[in-house]
């Protein structure tokens, strides 16, 4: 059974067929009069990335490397921002965000040397197949 139409003005599900407009459905709706057409449903992206995406931001990655990283437009991350309120921690310049994509074996090597734990924070999130190791190294005075 078709999905029942609802106006997006005052979000009566009385609404008739009236016409058809460039292709596409018109409807109107019986309570406020209000003429629309079916509303364009948008390419859906799984809470997975949208999550990644805000870790991600808090942890000073910038919008355009988020894109490179998660093949998500960096204007979505931005919006995603704005909408839940993300902000970001201020940083008082005594340490800067790295960090590295790298497979479980690289992973698992990279984290073996204890050199490379010395002096640093460390997270490490899994983004797809692969593992994003960000660290944080203080500026040497």
């Amino acid at each position: 059974m078709p999905e029942a139409i609802v106006c997006p003005k005052c979000q009566s599900p009385e609404c008739t067929k009236s016409g058809v407009i460039k292709g596409k459905q018109r409807f109107k709706c019986k309570r406020c009069n209000y003429h629309f057409t079916v509303q364009k449903i948008g390419k859906q992206i799984d809470d997975y990335y949208v999550t990644k995406a805000l870790q991600l931001y808090v942890e000073g990655v910038s919008y355009r490397e988020i894109e490179r990283l998660l093949g998500i437009s960096h204007v979505s991350v931005m919006n995603w921002v704005k909408a839940y309120g993300v902000k970001r921690p201020i940083h008082n310049g005594h340490y800067r965000p790295t960090y590295k994509i790298l497979t479980f074996e690289e992973l698992q090597r990279f984290i073996a040397s204890k050199d490379n734990l010395a002096g640093a924070g460390m997270l490490v999130t899994e983004i797809g197949d692969k593992f994003m190791l960000i660290k944080w190294e203080r500026f040497r005075s």
